[in-house]
This record gives C-alpha cells, structure tokens and sequence, in this order.
C-alpha cells in the first residue's frame, strides 16, 4: 500500500491488461493502479515482477495465476479480480490456502455468449461465413433456387452441453427458434426442465451440439474422436466454452471424413493459435473469441472486478462474486 495525502494507505492494485475507460478510471480513483496498459499480455517475467508487492491484482483468462505468481506478489496479496467468467486459468487451492480472495465475472457474459453461440449456429446452418468468402473472393454466381442451400433451425433439436447460466440462456433463445431443446449436465436434470439426457444419448440426437461447459480434467478433449463418431452425420458442433474442450485434430478429422456436416468455433485449443487445417473447411465458422465481447458486457465485467477490489481492500468484507473462502491462516502465519 502507498500513503495518500490524507495519511490513510491506498493498495496497489495490478491491472494485467487494457480496460474500457470506465473501468480504468474505476481502478484509478480506488487504487494506486499499475496498468499494463497494452493489449498484447505481459511476458511471464515482467508479470511476476510487477506482481510484488501489490494488494490485488486483476487478471485476464490468459494470465497463468498459481502459486509461483501468488508467492511473487508476496503475502500481503488479498484478492485475485479474474476478468472472466471461467477460471481454468486460476489455482483456486493455492489462492486458498495462501489467504487470497479469488473472484469472476459471472452474470455480465450470459447473455452475450449465447447470443454468439445462435450466431455462430446460424452462420454455420444458413452459410452465411461461406457466402461472404465467395462474394469477397469475386466467385462468379447468380441466384438458382438450389444454390447454397442451408438448414432451417425450427424444428431441429439443440443440445446443450453443460447447462449452467449461459447453457439456460442459450437454450431460451433456441426454443425462441422453435428448436426442441435438449442437454446434458454432471448433476442430472435439473427440477422443472425436463429434457435431460446422457453425454451419450445428446450427442446422438442433436442436430446442434453446442458447448457451454468449463473447463477442469473431466471435460478436457471431452469431444474427441469417440464423440464425434456418436453424432448424426448431418449435425454440427457449436464450441464458446474454452478450446480444449474440443480436441482439433480429431474435429479436423470427422469434418474432412464426413463424420459431422460443420462446426463453429470462437475459441481453440492451442489459442490464440488456430489449427490450420480447420481453415481450410468450409463447412467451418470461425471467430477470435468474442463470446463475451460487447461494450456491455465489458463495462459491466469490469465493475464486478473493481467492486469485488474495492470490497476486499477497502471494506474488508466478501464480495458476492467470490468463488472461494481464503484460509485466514495462511494471512497470519
């Protein structure tokens, strides 16, 4: 902590990354705030260097926080502010134990990420990607009544896989569609929604097989080959979870041989990198990982970060958005 003009401490808060202006000034009115005031991510080094010392540090879906970045900043570190929803990228343990808050952005990306998985959906069943690389490649064509024809969604069945917030909220917007909707989750169904099913049984009968689960070791490269073998021929996988979920090679593989009709993806497995061969297939849809990626959704993740901060280093109570009980121990051994 620093020493304001009033003699109160005012903590230091690292920001890993550029932020939109309100957050930004948020930060900078609460805290002694070090911006890496960049787009691109901070080499390691430089991450755990500018990390010592400081009261908080919030933190982007691709910065690696675990106990060597905890132990650098030192343990006067409270809170961890991840901006994101997922937190594959955080030691939950190793934050706990150390006494570090750790808190996510939940409820900001709902609505827009499902909005991009029927985006994506629709891109990919009515080939709207496809259309537009003709048009700008100046493929000769003219309209024919059996020309590039796509697929309807009403009357298609959705499945969605992992069916927490945004797997609700897509599901909405699918039977909005007049889609039959179904989905799989590790708890079973859930009580008043009725269209549970297996992994197994889902990915048999879905026409859409959309992903909306995180991230951990039970759903690593859960779509591999095996899966892809179950789905119907005609379907077509949706992914704006995390990339790992889905295994590439065996995705490139089942598209090229027919095992599915398509799929689209906003993220991959080895992102930012895109494996190569899917840029090539048509019949795939691509995006830079933009499920959460409006201005509103932005502002509005961003002021769960600067008030889950402001809570914890001002305050001194839990912010709602916590995501673990910090061993207090740790704080005063």
């Amino acid at each position: 902590m620093t020493e304001a003009p009033s003699g109160k401490t005012t903590p230091r808060v690292l920001c890993t990354r550029r932020l939109t202006a309100g957050t930004l000034r948020g930060l900078a009115e609460s805290f002694d705030l070090d911006l890496h005031d960049s787009e691109l991510p901070m080499q390691r080094d430089e991450l755990l260097q500018r990390a010592h010392g400081v009261d908080g540090i919030l933190t982007m879906l691709n910065d690696r926080v675990d106990a060597e970045l905890l132990d650098a900043a030192g343990p006067q570190l409270r809170i961890v502010a991840n901006f994101a929803v997922g937190l594959d990228n955080v030691d939950i343990d190793a934050a706990t134990t150390r006494g570090v808050l750790v808190s996510n952005t939940p409820g900001a990306v709902t609505r827009p990420t499902a909005e991009l998985a029927i985006a994506l959906t629709l891109a990919l069943l009515r080939r709207v990607a496809e259309g537009d690389r003709r048009l700008r490649r100046g493929d000769p064509w003219e309209w024919t009544p059996t020309w590039m024809l796509g697929s309807a969604l009403a009357g298609r069945t959705f499945g969605v896989v992992g069916y927490g917030r945004i797997g609700r909220e897509v599901a909405r917007l699918a039977r909005a569609f007049e889609m039959g909707v179904v989905y799989t989750r590790p708890g079973g169904p859930l009580d008043g929604e009725p269209g549970w099913l297996s992994h197994d049984e889902l990915l048999a009968r879905a026409d859409v097989v959309s992903l909306h689960c995180p991230l951990n070791d039970d759903t690593r490269h859960l779509i591999d080959w095996d899966a892809l073998s179950l789905m119907k021929p005609s379907a077509v996988l949706v992914n704006t979870s995390r990339g790992p979920v889905v295994r590439e090679q065996a995705l490139v593989e089942g598209l090229r041989e027919g095992a599915i009709a398509g799929a689209a993806l906003d993220v991959f497995e080895f992102e930012p990198a895109v494996t190569a061969e899917l840029l090539d297939l048509q019949n795939v849809v691509v995006t830079p990982h933009l499920g959460s990626g409006t201005w509103e959704a932005r502002e509005e993740m961003g002021a769960l970060c600067v008030s889950a901060l402001e809570a914890v280093l001002l305050r001194d109570v839990r912010p709602d958005n916590a995501v673990n009980v910090p061993d207090l121990r740790a704080v005063s051994t």
